[in-house]
């Protein structure tokens, strides 16, 4: 599990950082499917997921763009660990889901936003959040560029080219791309048969499907 999104706001150089610490993890794995005899004597990893926490914290419309941004970074962490023979894949998750979606209508234009309850004590643009009020707040535009993200030669790419903000928490233009705070989790609710529901989730279902799906079978 990794802090794209942490990496990201901080720039190329946190993310060739990120790629440094996912290539040596991947180099301390033994990598490709085993057999009776081997598994018995050392165990073999046969995939290696890399997921991408806090998609509850993009609208859903950037999902691709931080699942592509973080399949570059995994291809480029196998070739350079020489991590061959295990199945590898990403994906954009959030293990409990904080926030959900909506729009806000901007002048003419409409904005896709994520809506949640900000923990006490974030900020945004000056104002410090309570801890019940809950809010939307348009996150930002992942970058188009993917190569731009890595390119720690040129220039700061952390600044989106779309530098737009919800009507209350208007973006600046010193903000980086993507904002993003720190939300309380939903409240358990219960049927009324006394049943507590499941907290609600993004992907969780697909990581498991992938890691342990065929032993389940």
């Amino acid at each position: 599990v990794i802090d794209a999104l942490q990496a990201l706001n901080a720039g190329p150089g946190a993310m060739a950082d990120l790629e440094r610490a996912v290539t040596e993890i991947l180099a301390c794995f033994r990598p490709g499917r085993g057999n009776f005899l081997t598994d018995f004597f050392s165990r073999r990893i046969d995939r290696i997921l890399v997921a991408a926490t806090k998609a509850d914290h993009l609208h859903h419309e950037s999902h691709d763009r931080l699942q592509a941004i973080v399949r570059r970074l995994a291809d480029r962490a196998v070739a350079r660990a020489n991590f061959t023979g295990a199945a590898v894949d990403v994906v954009a998750l959030a293990a409990v889901r904080a926030t959900r979606e909506g729009t806000v209508k901007q002048g003419r234009e409409t904005l896709p936003v994520i809506i949640g309850t900000p923990l006490q004590g974030e900020k945004i643009n000056g104002e410090t959040f309570d801890g019940k009020t809950e809010t939307a707040i348009f996150p930002g535009d992942l970058p188009e560029k993917i190569d731009a993200v890595f390119d720690v030669s040129g220039p700061d790419h952390r600044q989106s080219p779309d530098h737009r903000q919800s009507p209350d928490h208007r973006q600046s233009n010193d903000d980086p791309a993507i904002r993003f705070v720190r939300f309380r989790p939903p409240k358990l609710e219960r049927t009324a048969e006394g049943v507590t529901l499941s907290l609600p989730h993004i992907r969780l279902d697909r990581a498991l499907q992938f890691l342990i799906g065929d032993r389940l079978a």
